[in-house]
């Protein structure tokens, strides 16, 4: 469905056919609408679908009183975005221009329709998906988080936030914007803060903004055919398999949906796209035909444990929300092993990244930035972060890249003028006070001292299974092995079965995978047919 990447302009004008107009009044009901009133507020459910008969509508800021956008929304027109499909709360406020006419289609018989009508569904998903897209690129939201850019919390939500595809506004303490905000909100003292729709106030903290915006686990639902732990390429690709195979399916997943893929901020290899793809991109085109389907996505939640009940699977989450599965695939993946150094934790998300996207650069400014790794995932980041950092090292323990880095990656790096790769270098320790400073290396010429705000590190990987808790077999690594290799019992019921019945593994979690988001993407897809066949018996 490439209208997803379609001007949003165009979209626009593809009104509904007379005979889906039809269809809507079928399951729907008229409403009339008054002139200059309050239509949608941001942190409503969409739990509605609205088509425009008459009239119009316009995005509005209640907190100081203005339209946001000079954009409106017309007769032929329908009102919402992404959120609709989640059911999670509306991102902005919608006022009625003039007296209008509506016709409000419940959301479950909504998504009905379009999974009957193919023609709906692609104009649906893809006006939805282009208006979260200009949302971010003009920063119109009901989030805006106040509060210096180098503190940690607030860097935890904005990162939240941009890699969930969530625009948000960050305002710097002492701006006369902030001011005006604070007095029309009513909030006072030091530290953070998180300003949602008109004027409420949330705590600075990543799960405090998904649960007001419905897009975290809400234990009113706690029965699934298939639960997906982990939200990367595999998981992404198990849930869109899942809910077009009707499977009642949830993806957990701990920041956002991506995982490793979704720091990647260009992956050049994947079929389909010659000119590139960011992993965030890749998967967030996922995450919305997953939810087309029905799949739900619980973010930002780990699972802390996994124990059998009555024949299914009891999964306990960080929050202590349970939920209840017949099956379970895990797609936890990897995450970058951290360095055994002092104060490393101390400096983490404030100088010590294990990520380089757009979120992390812009708190490089033009400072050289040291990338520790020699894999193309350091490759990458390091190519990334070229666009708008002074310089940048490449720290690699090796004396050579050929192994680990793929060679269009290894020649782009020795022909960018302000890149340095060093080899057999390795950091002895990180210097700073409130965020990183500089950091200390030692290398073939000895030790030294490398003056620099952020340093990414990309060495190795771990796989995410201590919540399986001896649960199923692992290798010596840690990865969880499955078919052949988790033993005859196991191939018996698929090559992605574990030694326990109804747990699967997909992605670079599993012992043996490829660790490529393509292979990733085709292993989440075929475990839902051997899913099925566990659920049908």
């Amino acid at each position: 469905m490439e209208s997803l990447a379609e001007d949003l302009a165009t979209l626009e004008r593809r009104p509904f056919s007379e005979r889906l107009v039809a269809a809507l009044r079928a399951i729907g009901e008229e409403r009339d609408v008054p002139e200059g009133v309050i239509f949608l507020r941001s942190g409503d459910p969409s739990d509605e679908f609205v088509h425009v008969l008459e009239g119009g509508f316009q995005l509005w800021d209640e907190v100081r009183e203005a339209a946001l956008s000079p954009h409106t929304l017309g007769p032929g027109q329908f009102v919402g975005e992404v959120a609709f499909l989640t059911g999670g709360g509306s991102l902005y406020t919608l006022r009625s221009l003039a007296a209008s006419k509506v016709i409000a289609v419940p959301r479950e018989p909504m998504l009905r329709l379009m999974a009957a009508e193919p023609e709906m569904s692609d104009i649906i998903v893809s006006v939805f998906a282009a208006r979260r897209r200009a949302m971010l690129e003009h920063w119109a939201s009901a989030i805006t988080v106040v509060g210096p850019a180098d503190d940690r919390a607030v860097r935890e939500v904005v990162a939240f936030c941009s890699r969930n595809k969530l625009p948000v506004r960050l305002l710097e303490p002492g701006t006369a914007e902030a001011g005006e905000l604070a007095k029309d909100c009513g909030f006072q003292g030091d530290g953070p803060k998180v300003i949602f729709g008109a004027g409420e106030v949330l705590e600075a903290t990543p799960l405090a903004l998904a649960e007001r915006i419905g897009v975290a686990y809400t234990p009113t639902d706690t029965a699934f055919d298939v639960v997906i732990v982990g939200g990367g390429p595999a998981g992404v690709s198990a849930a869109v398999y899942a809910g077009a195979e009707g499977l009642r399916a949830l993806v957990v997943e701990d920041l956002a949906v991506g995982g490793q893929a979704g720091t990647s901020s260009r992956i050049e290899n994947y079929m389909g796209f010659p000119t590139g793809i960011s992993g965030a991109d890749l998967c967030f085109r996922g995450e919305v035909q997953a939810m087309k389907f029905g799949t739900r996505f619980a973010i930002p939640h780990r699972v802390a444990a996994i124990e059998p009940e009555d024949g299914a699977w009891r999964l306990t989450l960080d929050t202590g929300a349970v939920v209840r599965a017949r099956s379970v695939i895990v797609a936890t993946g990897v995450e970058y092993r951290r360095l055994p150094l002092a104060r490393l934790e101390e400096f983490e998300g404030v100088g010590i990244y294990y990520a380089a996207t757009d979120v992390e650069a812009r708190y490089c400014g033009q400072s050289a930035v040291a990338v520790i790794g020699g894999g193309n995932s350091a490759g990458q980041a390091a190519m990334f972060l070229s666009r708008t950092a002074r310089h940048v090292h490449v720290l690699v323990r090796e004396e050579s890249l050929a192994e680990m880095m793929s060679s269009y990656l290894v020649e782009r790096l020795e022909k960018a003028a302000n890149v340095t790769v060093h080899f057999g270098a390795e950091v002895v320790g990180l210097e700073g006070e409130a965020s990183l400073q500089a950091i200390r290396l030692r290398g073939p010429q000895g030790e030294r001292v490398l003056e620099t705000p952020a340093v990414f590190v990309m060495v190795g990987a771990a796989p995410n299974t201590g919540w399986l808790a001896g649960r199923v077999a692992v290798d010596a690594e840690g990865f969880v092995l499955t078919g052949a290799e988790a033993g005859e019992a196991a191939l018996a019921r698929g090559r992605y079965a574990t030694t326990c019945p109804g747990i699967y593994a997909v992605g670079d979690v599993r012992a043996g995978s490829v660790k490529r988001v393509a292979s990733a993407v085709g292993e989440g897809a075929v475990v839902i047919s051997e899913v099925w066949r566990h659920l049908n018996g």
